[in-house]
């Protein structure tokens, strides 16, 4: 039984693009010699794909597309490929998350997601309702007939001891083995998360073992809005072992013989810096285009942040599609523009120079009336960030340029950024990377390129708004150091202050780092879409009141 496991990157709602994907790879694995194709969950809709589930035409369209497409494969191997139905109940939600075999020409055999997931980003108990047993399918291949245990994604996902916590009184892969099967079979998408591989797959390997039976796992590939999925299909041997690895962050076709003795092929899955890298380049790429832009626009100040953009954004679309965009004011540092400059030329891209202070003075004229007996305070920085973004929006509608927003999760977290000021764009690439780690992607991006693409002071250099005189990070924030590693403890492992400041914080650092994140809130819910790399995204997996306290 040669399983051929298809990582594509499906576009969501495009169900005839997608439906044409699989044809195309259902032919390669067939020259392959495949027996069985398996294609990721919801291949044909893609995923996630949210409340379009609620238009009663996008499910006739996917049922019309699946009987269309198995007619298509009739002459080929069998496909399992993931797709919506209705469900049978008169009673429960409307749908249900199948894997269909298409063979002969026809759905042969329905397999319905048993275990629906509502957190972090997940939200299936909105729309599915879940299958009540496990499914098996039987096929022939090598002179003997196959029974595989076909799972989705979540049915796996069982293993209590290394969660931490077991999610579900149901257990898909031990029904499965209880019944007598050959191999499991697991179609996911799987978003990308810091060192989520090494987890699916202890998990994977944990199954294979448990139940002595080999596990093939596909997963999803590219970037849907805020998710990246990162591919890296595996087969597991039933001692656990690794057989063999896809790609990860490329589409690919992972053939492996389950009558093989020896190993298939292993790609190496990178680092977690490297691995954070290549998702925000696929996920930078796959938003501007599924999105319908061509050529992106940034700001370009000389710091760190907005350096880090501009390299991804490069080697995501290429130097030809990226401008970037200095705005000197009265405040700006030569060395600044000088670094902005220099940038731009490494990476070969167009560069212009917009000079804000006229207009800063304008509307600094236009305001004194208002403002009169009231000294400068943030009014008048934020005054700067508003109009710069005004500048960049307007280069955006002109040219038609999707706009980058180039913050961090560090700045998001505090409100450490400007409303219709920093915060304007189409997509903001880095917020979900803290500041810590915006400097080791920088120092990683130029030990790799030789001479270095961002200047080293832009690396080295205190960081600084530039929005007054002698101003830097620090005045506001704590070092960013200390920051980064209370707001891990806040954000994403949710620890309450008194166990922060037990970990050797000072008590009122915490206090007022937690302070910040919560009455900020409200900036967050402005901001553009951000990539998400961290396992606690401030995106649609966080849901916080606005209006709260706390």
């Amino acid at each position: 039984m040669n399983i051929a496991l298809a990582q594509i990157n499906p576009i969501v709602g495009d169900i005839s693009g997608n439906c044409r994907r699989v044809i195309e790879c259902a032919a390669a694995a067939r020259s392959q010699r495949a027996d069985l194709v398996v294609f990721p969950e919801l291949t044909l809709c893609g995923y996630p794909p949210k409340d379009l589930l609620l238009k009663p035409r996008f499910i006739e369209d996917i049922g019309a597309a699946a009987r269309r497409l198995a007619e298509s494969l009739a002459s080929g191997p069998p496909v399992l490929a993931g797709y919506v139905r209705p469900t049978e109940k008169p009673v429960g939600r409307a749908l249900r998350n199948v894997m269909a075999l298409l063979r002969d020409g026809r759905v042969a055999a329905e397999c319905v997601k048993m275990l629906l997931p509502t957190y972090d980003v997940f939200d299936e108990h909105r729309y599915f309702e879940p299958a009540e047993s496990a499914t098996v399918i039987e096929l022939d291949a090598g002179a003997r007939k196959w029974r595989i245990g076909v799972t989705i994604c979540e049915d796996l996902w069982t293993d209590g001891q290394l969660l931490g916590r077991q999610l579900y009184d149901r257990n898909p892969p031990q029904d499965l083995v209880k019944s007598g099967i050959d191999l499991i079979v697991n179609a996911s998408a799987s978003p990308f998360v810091i060192g989520k591989q090494a987890l699916r797959e202890r998990l994977m390997a944990g199954h294979a073992r448990n139940g002595r039976v080999p596990i093939y796992y596909v997963n999803q590939v590219g970037g849907n809005d805020e998710l990246v999925f990162d591919g890296a299909s595996c087969v597991f041997g039933p001692d656990g072992s690794i057989l063999a690895r896809a790609r990860a962050f490329s589409e690919d076709i992972l053939c492996f013989d389950a009558q093989s003795a020896g190993h298939g092929r292993v790609e190496t899955y990178p680092d977690d810096l490297d691995s954070v890298w290549d998702a925000l380049v696929l996920g930078t790429r796959d938003y501007v285009s599924k999105c319908g832009f061509r050529e992106v626009v940034l700001g370009l100040s000389g710091g760190i942040d907005s350096a880090l953009t501009a390299c991804l954004a490069v080697e995501a679309l290429s130097k030809d599609r990226v401008h970037g965009v200095a705005m000197p004011s009265r405040y700006s540092s030569d060395h600044s523009l000088a670094d902005a400059e220099a940038l731009a030329r490494n990476l070969g891209i167009d560069y212009r120079v917009i000079p804000i202070e006229p207009m800063h003075e304008a509307f600094e004229r236009g305001l004194a009336p208002a403002f009169e007996g009231r000294g400068p305070d943030i009014t008048e920085e934020n005054v700067q960030a508003r109009i710069r973004g005004n500048i960049l929006m307007s280069l955006s509608n002109k040219f038609g340029w999707l706009l980058l927003t180039t913050g961090n999760k560090s700045e998001l977290a505090v409100g450490y950024c400007t409303l219709y000021g920093d915060m304007c764009g189409g997509l903001a690439l880095i917020s979900d990377v803290p500041k810590t780690m915006v400097y080791q992607l920088a120092r990683r991006y130029n030990d790799r390129r030789r001479p270095p693409i961002i200047p080293e002071s832009s690396i080295t250099k205190v960081p600084s708004a530039e929005l007054r005189p002698d101003q830097h990070d620090q005045q506001s924030l704590p070092p960013y150091e200390i920051l980064d590693a209370i707001l891990h403890r806040y954000v994403e492992l949710e620890q309450a202050p008194d166990t922060i400041q037990a970990a050797g914080f000072d008590e009122g650092t915490v206090r007022e780092v937690i302070r910040m994140v919560d009455r900020n809130e409200y900036k967050r819910k402005q901001a553009a879409t951000g990539l998400k790399v961290t396992s606690r995204a401030f995106g649609g997996g966080r849901r916080m009141p606005i209006a709260a306290s706390f």
